[in-house]
């Protein structure tokens, strides 16, 4: 099939990528002609396990195509995927303007039947927008289908790939007939794709991600009550997640959820909830929790260097998200490196893929380290903020030699408490035990 995908963020690129290696044709078109020509030459622009390959492979067999003329992509194309951002308005309610201001531009360059697709995540009754704004220049047939993307960061080719279920929202017969053999090479193994209107498949999205936030939101409120109670919130994670009703996944406490999806998401549908008077008290709840989580470790920090970090060296490892991504958007690292340097402390990071990031944004107010260890060079403790697989088995007795003090603040639990016991560091986690032994040397 002929496919265009208007926008080349995360989507975008992920969506037109994945479409183009089962045979499809696909034009990708974005504003930013600095972008697309490095795309054209190869370079891609995010960071993304198992894309690289893709991409490249491709574009070499002409598979894979870009461009700025939103004409050109349209004009041969069956299926018109949308992929556009939704940042969150001032009240929190998704901004539609860019995807309303295409569907406008495509009503004047259809010229015979097309599929849109709403790829981005948007709030219920955005594909009736979308179909009055193409038909304020249209005259021809077409049809708009929700389809929202359920892609994790980290595993996104994997999840477009072999996705777990494709949810379809649409009332027309055609359009259905059109994108169920479109996706058919991705479900061959008999994952579902779910049938349903486009304000269903909408609303799916939202209540999805939001499911998966209040679940996380909620360990993390047990965790806090498992320090003021001495238990040990991984037995409790255990316990419960052994429950089939629970499950084990989405269970692990930490310094809250960052992020593209997750903030947006939740705050969106509840917005949509109060423009309809309908007061969402979970998920109010579930902003306010991670609000708080996100830099609920700092008063640990201050109380175990009595209030004073002034100059202080603070190491810091990782800065993304998650880890497998460069994302840094709503990183709890950036919220917590706020507060750090608030207080006077001095930041030396390393993060596998997300500094330059993070540099574009912070510039020269931390320090970037080559390497893990190197940003342990004369710290006076260590913040681990993402769970990358390259901090979980880390050479301790290196660490020992560097920092000044044997201090880990663990954010996300990579050790256990008895490892960190044993090797004489003085640990702070999330829900669990405190293992203070050492003299902090000031």
């Amino acid at each position: 099939m002929n496919i265009a995908v208007v926008g080349t963020g995360y989507v975008g690129l992920v969506t037109g990528t994945c479409l183009a290696e089962t045979g499809n044709s696909v034009t990708c078109v974005d504003i930013d002609k600095e972008k697309i020509e490095k795309m054209k030459s190869g370079i891609i622009p995010i960071y993304e396990p198992g894309l690289e390959t893709l991409f490249e492979r491709n574009i070499k067999q002409g598979r894979l195509k870009f461009t700025t003329d939103l004409t050109e992509a349209v004009k041969n194309a069956l299926i018109i995927f949308l992929a556009l951002p939704t940042p969150p308005d001032e009240n929190g309610s998704a901004d539609l303007s860019y995807i309303l201001g295409v569907a406008q531009n495509l009503g004047k360059t259809i010229t015979d039947y097309k599929v849109i697709v709403d790829k981005s995540t948007v709030p219920v009754g955005t594909a009736e927008k979308v179909y009055e704004k193409v038909a304020e220049n249209c005259s021809d047939e077409f049809d708009v289908v929700s389809n929202p993307e359920f892609l994790r960061e980290g595993f996104a080719v994997e999840d477009f790939m072999k996705p777990e279920r494709v949810i379809i929202g649409t009332s027309s017969d055609k359009a259905k007939k059109i994108i169920e053999k479109l996706y058919a090479p991705y479900v061959r193994q008999g994952n579902p794709v779910i049938f349903m209107d486009e304000r269903s498949a909408e609303l799916t999205k939202y209540a999805a991600n939001s499911f998966l936030a209040t679940k996380i939101s909620f360990m993390n409120e047990i965790a806090n009550l498992c320090e003021k109670l001495g238990a040990d919130v991984d037995m409790v994670r255990i316990g419960i997640g052994s429950d089939s009703r629970i499950g084990r996944r989405f269970l692990f406490p930490g310094i809250g959820y960052g992020g593209s999806c997750f903030p947006k998401d939740v705050q969106a549908l509840t917005q949509s909830a109060d423009e309809k008077d309908y007061d969402f008290k979970i998920l109010k709840s579930v902003m306010e929790v991670n609000e708080f989580q996100k830099t609920i470790i700092i008063p640990k920090i201050r109380e175990y260097f009595d209030g004073n970090l002034l100059d202080k060296k603070i190491a810091i490892w990782g800065l993304s998200f998650k880890p497998n991504t460069d994302d840094i958007r709503e990183a709890p690292a950036l919220y917590i490196i706020d507060k750090l340097l608030q207080d006077g402390a001095k930041i030396s990071a390393y993060d596998p893929e997300a500094m330059n990031n993070v540099k574009k944004q912070l510039g020269e107010k931390i320090t970037y380290a080559l390497n893990q260890y190197e940003a342990l060079e004369n710290a006076d403790a260590l913040l681990i903020c993402t769970e990358w697989a390259v901090f979980r088995t880390p050479d301790f007795e290196k660490m020992d030699h560097l920092l000044n003090n044997k201090v880990i603040f663990d954010g996300r639990n990579l050790y256990s408490t008895e490892q960190m016991e044993e090797l004489g560091f003085n640990y702070l986690s999330i829900g669990r035990k405190a293992i203070i032994e050492n003299e902090v040397v000031l």
